[in-house]
């Protein structure tokens, strides 16, 4: 980034204002005008919660919208899509579309309970105008489907229909699609008949494959989530199963071959039952266990993908009359952006569950959001949020499985929730020169800022994530590079 001999020192905060001034002047000016920015943007936004939709109380066990909503939202074009587990026009559950900004709510599908299905629940994949997912039951012989259904609840096909045998049953925690190919596994069924399958569809319904039968040994038993999918890869978990019963995590190639356990949780300070999935970042896997830990409520960890360096990165505190100050229970995986983890507490805070987040090396553990006590199984925002949250821009969206203000049979109809984070104020960006070498630095407590680079300012330069990956000294985020011919400006992004 040399001009003339001088060095630029550009500072795009959140892409609202560039100011660019030499060298000498750099890391005062940034200083000022960055807190001068900042605090008109903390101004304008706030850490809020929002109840989206309420699931209205059942009559005769059915209603319009559907009930107990377990599962991760999608989104597209300002719409979120999701499942409600029961409910509905035939007590079946429900495929509902609801506008970010609360409005719009629709039930795009209500289920039979016959051939086409029912109780869905995971995540649904979606590709164009089609959204593809699975029912725990229902189906040609009842033990669960691979269902398609389109944006706008027109033409729901079964895709497949699970036989209860080798191919699986009752298949949970939805789908992970590439290309025209979807992944996913089932809590039962396969060679064995009782322990669990992966398995692979194509989007029009061809090519059903049993990729993988557990055998309830070492390699685990009782997948719950969907597996996610990098370079022909899947990894997974099962909640039971492996050297010690307590679960594993697993990979296994696109094509059915190359098993391995990566993990077996023991049940002790590592937790135990993952019941939740996994999200990537680089050759690190992050997830949730339900149980376990330092106090047996659940904890967070991270493993390569080769197997080595696992590492409890935070273990939820004890519970005391269901209630404690951080969440209990994890049941869901976590989403990722940065090097902050989010997720959801099935249990804990004030006792109906909490949101989270951690940064990727276990520090700065924070509750976001405490979900109220129910009152005669009810609240006005929510109880139990028992699936991945979906982060957008500066929001998480989700659902909680019970609570909301129409009480059902058993602890309220559930709610589809947004969480606004607060602005978070970027660290000052250092930099200097060492022999041929920039050094760039920033502050370790902020975590979440990644370095991005580009060769112009214009409107609509192209900023891409600066390699290496930085490493902390001295408190300090830390990235060397070369000395470019050319001219080069770094910002830090969320």
């Amino acid at each position: 980034m040399p001009i003339n001999g001088s060095y630029v020192c550009p500072a795009l905060v959140r892409g609202k204002r560039l100011i660019k001034t030499q060298y000498s002047n750099c890391f005062l000016r940034l200083t000022l005008w960055t807190g001068l920015l900042l605090i008109l943007v903390a101004q304008l936004t706030a850490q809020t919660f929002t109840t989206l939709y309420s699931f209205t109380a059942i009559n005769n066990n059915t209603n319009e919208d559907g009930i107990n909503p377990f599962c991760e939202l999608v989104l597209s074009d300002g719409t979120l899509f999701g499942t409600a587990l029961q409910g509905g026009s035939f007590n079946s559950g429900t495929v509902f579309a609801v506008n970010t900004n609360s409005t719009g709510f629709t039930n795009l599908y209500s289920f039979t309970g016959g051939n086409d299905g029912a109780d869905p629940q995971g995540e649904l994949a979606l590709s164009g105008n089609s959204l593809f997912g699975i029912t725990e039951y229902g189906g040609s012989n009842n033990f669960g489907t691979v269902f398609k259904v389109n944006t706008d609840g027109t033409g729901l096909t079964n895709l497949y229909s699970f036989g209860g045998g080798r191919d699986g049953s009752y298949p949970l925690g939805g789908l992970a699609l590439s290309g025209n190919r979807l992944y996913g596994t089932t809590y039962y069924g396969g060679s064995s008949l009782t322990n669990g399958t992966i398995f692979a569809v194509n989007t029009n319904g061809t090519g059903f494959t049993n990729l993988y039968s557990f055998t309830g040994g070492r390699d685990g038993r009782f997948p719950f989530d969907r597996p996610i999918l990098s370079n022909g890869i899947l990894y997974g978990t099962t909640s039971s199963g492996g050297s010690f019963n307590n679960g594993t995590v697993f990979a296994i190639n696109t094509n059915g071959t190359g098993f391995t356990n990566l993990y077996s949780f023991t049940g002790g300070s590592d937790g135990s039952k993952p019941t939740g999935g996994l999200v990537l970042s680089g050759h690190i896997l992050y997830g949730t266990t339900e149980y376990g830990g330092s106090s047996g409520s659940g904890a967070i960890y991270a493993v390569n993908t080769n197997g080595t360096g696992f590492t409890n990165l935070y273990s939820f505190t004890v519970l005391n009359n269901f209630t404690n100050s951080d969440g209990a229970n994890p049941y869901a995986g976590l989403v990722l952006s940065g090097n902050t983890l989010y997720g959801t507490a099935l249990m804990g805070g004030a006792g109906s569950g909490t949101l989270f987040a951690v940064n990727t090396d276990g520090s700065g553990f924070t509750n976001l959001y405490t979900f109220t006590v129910l009152n005669n199984f009810t609240n006005s925002d929510g109880a139990n949020p028992a699936t991945r949250l979906m982060l957008t821009g500066n929001a998480l969206y989700g659902t909680a499985e019970y609570g909301g203000v129409h009480r059902a049979i058993i602890g309220g109809s559930g709610t589809v929730f947004r969480f606004s984070l607060a602005a978070v104020s970027p660290p000052q960006l250092a930099i200097t020169r060492s022999g041929t070498n920039v050094i760039l630095t920033w502050s370790a407590s902020a975590p979440r800022f990644t370095l991005q680079s580009a060769t112009n300012l214009i409107s609509s330069a192209s900023w891409n994530t600066v390699s290496p990956d930085p490493v902390v000294l001295n408190g300090l985020n830390t990235v060397t590079n070369p000395v470019a011919s050319a001219e080069v400006f770094y910002r830090l992004s969320q």
